[in-house]
């Protein structure tokens, strides 16, 4: 028997995204962000309120970095969502957070996130707050590597429960081989 829950933002697993900016006198800037994904081929999208110090100085400068937060960077991860750029000068100092720049935008990656997506913004709606970018290049830090590509049971990124307000480890472990265990059903 199913039980109505109602219309609420609940979806498992829901990424926690780091987004960083930088203002226009080039001090970085992060926010934390759950509703966001891959919207399409080489883009990002993230709901966004303009209100936001981060989504603010992207608008300004078009272009950002978005990282996955992991285990290792969860109480990091936490504090940029919890504390505002808007009303604490030292944000990103306060948070433990070391910002450099992207290689391929104009945007800070932070070493405490070893997976960074460079993005343009590709488009803003102020009414809805739905933001789209434009995915220019992804790095890893070589620690998070398995022959050459991102491994999720290395990288250990954290997902949401927005249920219980929690954050849980995404560990990796397969299940089942994508586009072929389904074909047992052909």
């Amino acid at each position: 028997m199913r039980t109505d829950i109602g219309a609420k933002e609940i979806l498992f697993p829901m990424p926690v995204l780091i987004v960083g900016t930088y203002d226009e006198n080039g001090k970085p800037d992060a926010m934390n962000a759950a509703w966001g994904g891959i919207g399409d081929t080489k883009e990002v999208f993230l709901c966004l309120d303009g209100s936001h110090k981060t989504v603010k100085n992207l608008l300004k400068t078009k272009e950002f970095t978005v990282s996955p937060a992991t285990l290792a960077g969860v109480i990091p991860a936490d504090y940029v969502g919890i504390e505002s750029a808007n009303k604490v000068e030292n944000k990103i100092e306060k948070s433990g957070l070391h910002a450099e720049k992207s290689k391929n935008v104009n945007a800070p990656a932070f070493e405490e996130f070893p997976v960074t997506l460079e993005c343009r913004l590709k488009s803003y709606d102020e009414k809805t707050s739905h933001l789209f970018g434009e995915i220019v290049n992804i790095t890893a830090d070589e620690s998070v590597l398995t022959d050459g590509e991102i491994d999720i049971s290395k990288l250990k990124p954290i997902s949401y429960n927005p249920v219980a307000h929690t954050y849980h480890v995404v560990n990796g472990e397969a299940c089942a081989a994508a586009f072929s265990c389904g074909a047992v059903l052909k």
